[in-house]
């Protein structure tokens, strides 16, 4: 089984390259949807949440106002990392739950997993491959603009809270390139996943 663990920054494409990758046969994690998941209500994520940031936070469903959470713990570092220490060891348990699923049911597979955080909590040395996903402060950006609908220094404020994607760029075995069209990055997929095929 071989591991390959995609980061990249906020807007940067991640999304499209886990999704080109599955389309090839490659098995795919995505480490934002294990984020929802384990803040589903009653989990023990969502309880110690909860807990510490207050009813408030709940809509009616139970479900948390990912918007008003985000708007808490966006000026508040000290807030953030709390959140971060509640979630991140969660997400990282399921995602180990789906890899161990996957060698069951193949045991030579290619496993991509995206993870968004991966450089900053230091989960490099769990892979054997690392892929950074990488575009131009500029387009990176307008992409977020776009995205979150937020201002430019809305943008530049979520993109400064990951590491610089120059910084991840030490950690990558592979790096796409995603200034270009889909079909350039599509294209670049295609060739990472041969190599690591053969």
């Amino acid at each position: 089984m071989q591991l390959v663990g995609i980061t990249g920054g906020i807007a940067s494409g991640k999304s499209l390259v886990l999704d080109t990758f599955m389309s090839l046969g490659a098995y795919g994690i995505d480490c934002d949807v294990l984020s929802r998941e384990v803040i589903r209500p009653c989990s023990k994520a969502w309880w110690e949440i909860v807990n510490f940031f207050g009813k408030e936070i709940l809509r009616k469903d139970l479900e948390i106002d990912r918007k008003k959470l985000r708007g808490i713990v966006f000026g508040d570092s000290e807030k953030r990392k709390i959140l971060e220490r509640i979630i991140h060891p969660e997400v990282w348990k399921r995602c180990i739950e789906r890899v161990e699923a996957i060698k069951r049911i193949e045991q030579n597979a290619l496993v991509v997993i995206d993870v968004p955080l991966l450089i900053e909590t230091e989960l490099q040395k769990e892979f054997d491959k690392v892929i950074v996903v990488y575009l131009s402060e500029e387009t990176q950006t307008r992409r977020v603009m776009e995205r979150e609908g937020a201002t430019k220094e809305e943008a530049k404020k979520l993109i400064d809270l990951q590491l610089p994607l120059k910084e991840k760029l030490k950690f990558a075995d592979f790096v796409i390139n995603n200034e270009g069209t889909k079909e350039e990055t599509e294209k670049q997929v295609r060739s990472i996943f041969e190599a690591l095929s053969s």
